[in-house]
């Protein structure tokens, strides 16, 4: 089987959904120390039900190759937010990991795409 950019930006693609779908899981059902974070860093309890239908929705719309950009665009501005929530509060580089991760992952599909 040839590799080709299309089905390497499709494996990306998947790696990032499956990351954001887990994340979203994780933020709607709101395991107690995730729930002591978002109400440390000020926010509303809504705002981590809303944080988590936003990764869904990214994660579903990553899946399909005509939404792809679209779901990439949402998840790169959830990890614009999360990346300016957790250096606003000093978090330790052990929260921001994931987030340069996810980030980093969203980049390089993105970059992937259009080259």
């Amino acid at each position: 089987m040839a590799w080709n950019s299309a089905s390497f930006e499709s494996i990306l693609a998947m790696i990032v959904a499956a990351l954001f779908a887990v994340a979203g899981v994780v933020n709607l059902t709101r395991p107690g120390a995730v729930k002591r974070d978002f109400a440390r860093w000020g926010y509303p309890a809504w705002f981590q039900w809303l944080c988590g239908a936003l990764e869904l929705l990214s994660a579903a719309l990553l899946l399909g190759q005509q939404t792809r950009v679209l779901g990439l665009t949402l998840a790169g501005a959830i990890m614009i937010g999360a990346f300016f929530t957790l250096l606003r509060n000093r978090e330790p580089f052990g929260h921001l990991a994931p987030t340069l991760v996810f980030s980093a992952l969203i980049v390089v599909t993105v970059t992937v795409r259009f080259l």
